[in-house]
């Protein structure tokens, strides 16, 4: 949109605002949301998410690698059991340091920027994986992808907050988590073909393909209209707002409501005011949340997964696996984007912590009281050896492990896996949104990386049922901290979810 026709829209849009009665700006607000055109919404949507597809294809890399890399005929390219684990989790510190540089590039670069400047590391670390010669290129390649999935972490959700509105904010919102579900599941699927067919590097060179297709379209995509705002670009953000809305859209009281909010945050935030309520509430929820969501055990679960099921000899063949929990989280996450915006996210939570809940509970109680002769284990045998366990099942009873394992990670995916990431874009003040988002990230990741490192010395100390036991009651605390601290925003814009933080007042989200 050029300048000239620009200057029209922004008269439009300061002497279109007016002030409103409650009942009168609510009904305007639902009319100007059934107007709404969302195709470019959701084609800018569909562009960030990429990155996390990348995201969750690099996450689980490790899992059809590892096996060929621990056959492989080169000494300096071989994996062995001390190198193995670093390789996988080496991608959690880069992670860590992803969502740690977020926190200056999201307010420097700007999302979308940020987001296109993580294509940078994750092609160089793929390149690497694809071409590596010895060990210090597989980890740096490893560091370098997870490093992309920190900046995208942080990035994405935040992004897609800022250009989403009310009507479709919880739906969008799913999204990363559904496209890194199902970039894990792609790999597996690449993964078992590949190696039927082709040497391993060619799962990095697939890798690179989301990557430049992310970049590609992203070139294409207006930036946040809010950050935009921030930075004094009125023009730029009533134009972005002009084009992700539709241009013959009411969307100049939307425009005023955000250059408002924009204007009581425009001073960058200082040490004392995070001694206001408006600040560290939604921070301290917004990292609680990222910090429960990792002490729930999901990341161990899934890392450890087929240890697990073989340790309680379910009834299910290994290769099965990866696959079977991956159809799980995608269909839940779906679930979970299609009810967002229709049963709210403070249910969704509660309904997930409760079924993560029952499912460690029930899984470390397994272990605990069912003899090992039933469930195909030896008391001495530990976690890390326990490829040499028979894979076939003695006994029907060890469906319940299995079930419990499926049950959880359905729980997960449907609720504290999607939310707590929505919630973070959606609670954090503007003026701190770049800075705190960068945290949680790098609190979620740093907690991943410390209770993954832990579980294996943890079960060979006091057996697999105290893990298990202590998630149940981390989920046990997650439902009272969403009954306790979480707030409701279903329906509500970030400008009145900012509003219910400055004021207290909940009538701002009802």
């Amino acid at each position: 949109m050029e300048r000239g026709d620009r200057e029209p829209l922004v008269r439009k849009a300061s002497s279109s605002y007016r002030t409103f009665p409650g009942s009168t700006a609510r009904r305007l607000d639902k009319e100007y949301l059934r107007s709404l055109h969302n195709k470019r919404l959701y084609l800018a949507v569909f562009a960030a998410v990429l990155g996390n597809f990348t995201f969750g294809f690099a996450l689980v890399y490790p899992s059809p690698v590892i096996p060929a890399l621990e056959a492989h005929p080169s000494p300096a390219l071989r994996l062995d059991q001390h190198t193995a684990p670093w390789f996988g989790s080496v991608f959690t510190l880069g992670a860590a340091a992803g969502g740690l540089s977020t926190m200056l590039l999201n307010d420097c670069l700007g999302r979308k920027l940020s987001i296109m400047f993580s294509a940078l590391p994750s092609a160089l670390g793929y390149a690497l994986l694809a071409g590596a010669q010895g060990l210090w290129m597989l980890l740096l390649g490893r560091v370098l992808t997870g490093y992309a999935g920190g900046v995208t972490s942080a990035s994405i959700p935040v992004y897609i907050s800022e250009i989403s509105h009310p009507g479709v904010r919880g739906m969008l919102g799913a999204c990363p988590q559904l496209m890194a579900v199902l970039g894990s599941l792609v790999l597996y699927a690449l993964g078992k073909y590949l190696r039927l067919v082709l040497d391993w590097r060619w799962l990095a060179v697939a890798g690179e393909v989301p990557v430049l297709a992310m970049l590609l379209l992203l070139c294409f995509m207006p930036n946040s209209p809010r950050f935009l705002l921030s930075q004094g670009k009125e023009e730029e953000a009533l134009g972005s707002l002009c084009w992700l809305r539709g241009k013959d859209t009411d969307y100049a009281r939307e425009y005023e409501q955000i250059k408002d909010s924009v204007r009581k945050q425009s001073r960058r935030v200082s040490c004392a005011e995070l001694k206001d309520p408006f600040l560290y509430k939604p921070i301290l929820i917004a990292g609680g949340m990222r910090f429960l969501q990792q002490l729930s055990g999901v990341t161990c679960i899934l890392v450890y997964l087929q240890p697990i099921f073989k340790k309680t000899s379910v009834i299910l063949k290994p290769q099965y696996d990866a696959a079977l929990v991956g159809l799980v989280r995608l269909s839940s996450v779906a679930i979970a984007a299609v009810s967002m915006d229709k049963a709210g996210r403070k249910i969704l939570l509660f309904v997930s912590a409760a079924v993560m809940l029952v499912s460690n509970l029930t899984m470390g109680l397994y272990i605990h009281f069912v003899p090992a002769s039933h469930n195909g284990t030896a008391a001495n045998t530990t976690l890390g050896s326990s490829a040499n366990l028979p894979a076939e099942p003695t006994n029907y009873i060890t469906l319940i492990p299995l079930l419990a394992t499926m049950f959880f990670i359905m729980g997960y995916a449907m609720g504290w896996g999607p939310i707590t990431w929505l919630l973070m874009s959606e609670i954090l003040p503007l003026k701190a949104r770049g800075v705190a988002s960068g945290l949680c990230v790098v609190v979620s990741w740093l907690t991943a990386f410390t209770l993954t490192q832990f579980f294996l010395p943890a079960v060979d100390a006091f057996g697999l049922e105290v893990p298990f036991l202590f998630f149940a009651v981390i989920s046990a605390g997650n439902i009272l901290f969403t009954g306790c601290c979480v707030p409701e925003t279903k329906g509500r814009s970030l400008e009145q979810i900012e509003a219910f933080f400055r004021t207290g007042r909940r009538s701002f989200l009802r």
